[in-house]
């Protein structure tokens, strides 16, 4: 059984420094600003990092998932997201996405876990959610 925490989000005009994010679970609380997107020193957070974020954790949770029910358990999976933000002509975009994921999975040899690696990659909600901008994968089996 998986929970689910919707975030939601108040926006204001973009002369306020600061906006508030605020989970419905009351677990997360965050500020950001476009500073903080720019990478200024600035303390805080940004949708880039907050999409990283989702995208790690729904990736390796897709992943564990391919893992056990094709008869593997793993031990450890571990998913980073390095989510570019780049100027583009007319503005900024997301592009690309890098997941990077290392595991530890008993018995399973490299091709099935590569196949494996590559269909939770394909099937993960959020990649599907992100589908216009390219997501590339590595995946390391690690002993």
């Amino acid at each position: 059984m998986y929970t689910l925490t919707r975030f939601g989000v108040t926006i204001y005009h973009i002369h306020v420094p600061l906006v508030r994010k605020e989970g419905t679970s009351g677990a997360f609380q965050v500020s950001y600003s476009f500073k903080s997107r720019m990478g200024d020193e600035t303390v805080g957070t940004n949708p880039e990092e907050l999409i990283g974020a989702a995208h790690a954790g729904c990736y390796s949770m897709a992943l564990s998932n391919a893992l056990a029910s094709a008869g593997f358990t793993p031990t450890r999976v571990h998913t980073t997201a390095r989510v570019h933000f780049n100027q583009v002509p007319g503005g900024f975009a997301i592009n690309p996405i890098d997941l990077e994921t290392e595991a530890v999975v008993p018995g399973i040899d490299e091709e099935t876990f590569q196949k494996l690696a590559q269909d939770a990659k394909e099937n993960c909600p959020v990649s599907k959610a992100l589908a216009a901008t390219p997501i590339n994968l590595k995946a390391t089996l690690t002993r």
